[in-house]
């Protein structure tokens, strides 16, 4: 009797931590300027990290040939992409699509953020706040302290800053234009996704939980169920990835984290050249994994910025290696870069090159000037 043979899966590939930095950084246009335009750029990415006004314009001058930050600014003025609170609760650049039908997807944020508020919220009825608040900003877009004074007088003894919070989290709402726009902006002022875009949730092509997964690992991946959920700032999808488990790749990294990742996507070789990539603080790409050691070495964890100041941070070789901040002495833009590993020559070469090519487009300063030195002391 012949003896039974056993098949063996074959092992998990292991992806290595360099291996996973320029799988990221294709994805998200740094390995490479993209000629893809700002709108596409937007969708691909699920938005822009935008809790100030600069940070998506820099985020797609980093990734974009021929980038013009009017371009952005006018997808604004024509409602084409919106300011919203999204992700994590966060402050998000949408495309108008999205707007509609990714923010119902990541309400758990909101109603966390919500609850952390219930102590100064004591007998408000949240379905009378949210009815408040759309016939307010409805009316018309209301600056924040002008929706919040009017929203007192239905609430009196509720705490101010709670109030404002619980608006904007019961209801989906849009910061209008000017706020945002390149070399213009304004006060907050706010009204809902579907008045400012003239258009119902219904109206925009539905977005399942699946479909964000699958947009996520295009942008992000390969990712694990922690990191989707780190950036999306929500709890138990593991089902979800278990759902699209067959159609998808699955790799393990160093620390034999399971990783999933679309059969097409782009995995480049550890050893393709990485240019030195300028990026705005909390871009996307420093936020969206729970495991951020495949672009932040360990030994620069927390130092892009200190207490409540962040700075941007410069991409070395692939991995935040230095900070960088802009100063106006008359009219000359000054770039201070701060390494936080010494540079090779070739590579101050290299940061100096693109420090002053992005002068050139994202300043109107008349002169540039580039130096390396030190503005944050991280042993105070």
């Amino acid at each position: 009797m012949a003896a039974k043979t056993h098949r063996t899966a074959a092992p998990t590939t292991v992806l290595s931590t360099r291996a996973l930095n320029r799988a990221t950084l294709d994805r998200q246009l740094l390995l490479r300027r993209s000629p893809m335009s700002a709108k596409k750029a937007v969708t691909h990415l699920v938005g822009l990290q935008a809790q100030n006004t600069k940070p998506p314009y820099f985020q797609l001058y980093a990734r974009l040939a021929d980038f013009d930050p009017e371009e952005l600014s006018a997808l604004m003025e024509s409602r084409e992409v919106v300011r919203t609170v999204s992700l994590r609760s966060t402050l998000h650049t949408h495309t108008a699509d999205d707007a509609l039908t990714l923010v119902p997807l990541v309400r758990a944020p909101r109603d966390r953020e919500l609850k952390s508020f219930r102590r100064g919220l004591e007998g408000v009825d949240l379905d009378r706040l949210a009815a408040a608040t759309e016939k307010l900003v409805e009316e018309r877009p209301r600056p924040l302290g002008e929706l919040r004074g009017e929203l007192l007088t239905h609430w009196p003894d509720a705490d101010p800053l709670a109030l404002s919070v619980a608006a904007r989290c019961v209801l989906p709402l849009v910061q209008v234009i000017p706020r945002g726009l390149w070399a213009r902006s304004g006060q907050v002022a706010l009204t809902t996704v579907e008045q400012w875009l003239g258009r119902s949730a219904g109206s925009a092509p539905a977005l399942t939980l699946d479909d964000t997964v699958l947009r996520y690992l295009g942008a992000f991946g390969p990712a694990s169920v922690m990191d989707f959920q780190s950036w999306a700032g929500l709890t138990r999808t593991k089902e979800v990835f278990e759902r699209l488990r067959p159609g998808l790749l699955t790799f393990r990294d160093e620390r034999g984290v399971e990783l999933f990742d679309l059969p097409d996507a782009p995995r480049p070789d550890p050893d393709t050249p990485a240019p030195p990539r300028f990026l705005p603080e909390f871009d996307n790409v420093l936020l969206g994994h729970a495991d951020r050691t495949r672009v932040i070495p360990e030994v620069n964890k927390g130092r892009n910025g200190k207490g409540k100041q962040t700075y941007g941070s410069v991409l070395v070789d692939g991995f935040l290696d230095a900070l960088w901040r802009v100063d106006r002495e008359g009219q000359t833009a000054v770039l201070t870069v701060q390494p936080l590993r010494k540079p090779t020559r070739a590579q101050r070469t290299e940061i100096t090159e693109e420090a002053r090519r992005m002068l050139t487009v994202m300043t109107d300063a008349e002169d540039h000037d580039v130096r390396f030195g030190t503005f944050l002391d991280f042993k105070d």
